[in-house]
């Protein structure tokens, strides 16, 4: 992390004059009064000059790309990276030949990455991010695979008049899994169980 020392007549010159040196703006930047400085006799004599110190904030949405690359070159995954910023959600989409090392079975690995990317990213940031983090098209894959098993077992919960017990999945896959249901009245579904075990169960 970069950081300069600066001073001026003022603490607002000393602020530009380390921005311009470190050639960013004030909101990439953590800025520090050491000293107000003070005004001299006639604006001279006496005065005392204001001191300031910069530091560079490090860019998340970067130090997200970095970790990412880390983690899958660690992995032996030679990869493309494509990130796409809507506000405060980041999409990170990957391309590459080994692409079903990272996703794993039934996303677990992709999910667990995307986990750590969260927090890597909301790790130096002002802002609270949300992070998407995808393989190809297997976000959108997946989200057909859940719709399809939600209705599939609703229809067996009907069909035996007995509540079903779906494997865990994360929060945002449940959400899939209640919103596919939602307007389906036969049956309702709620979330059971603690993390990492945490449910979805469909009732009649």
């Amino acid at each position: 992390m970069k950081e300069i020392t600066a001073s001026g007549q003022t603490v607002e010159q000393a602020v530009r004059s380390a921005l311009g040196q470190l050639n960013i703006t004030k909101d990439q930047a953590e800025i520090s009064i050491i000293d107000e400085g003070k005004k001299g006799l006639l604006g001279v004599f006496g005065s005392k000059p204001a001191v300031v110190k910069v530091t560079i904030l490090k860019d998340p949405i970067k130090e997200a790309e970095k970790f990412i690359k880390e983690v899958t070159g660690n992995m032996n995954v030679r990869l493309e990276l494509n990130t796409v910023v809507e506000g405060n959600h980041v999409t990170f989409d990957l391309t590459g030949e080994d692409i079903a090392l990272l996703i794993g079975k039934r996303g677990q690995t992709l999910n667990a990455l995307q986990y750590l990317v969260q927090l890597v990213i909301n790790r130096s940031s002002n802002q609270y991010y949300t992070v998407t983090l995808d393989a190809e098209g297997y976000r959108d894959r997946r989200k057909e695979t859940l719709e399809a098993l939600a209705i599939k077992m609703a229809n067996k919960a009907i069909k035996t008049n007995r509540k079903v017990v779906l494997d865990p999945m994360p929060a945002f896959e449940r959400k899939i899994i209640h919103n596919a249901l939602q307007r389906k009245g036969e049956v309702s579904t709620y979330s059971d169980g603690e993390e990492p075990h945490r449910h979805i169960v469909i009732k009649p």
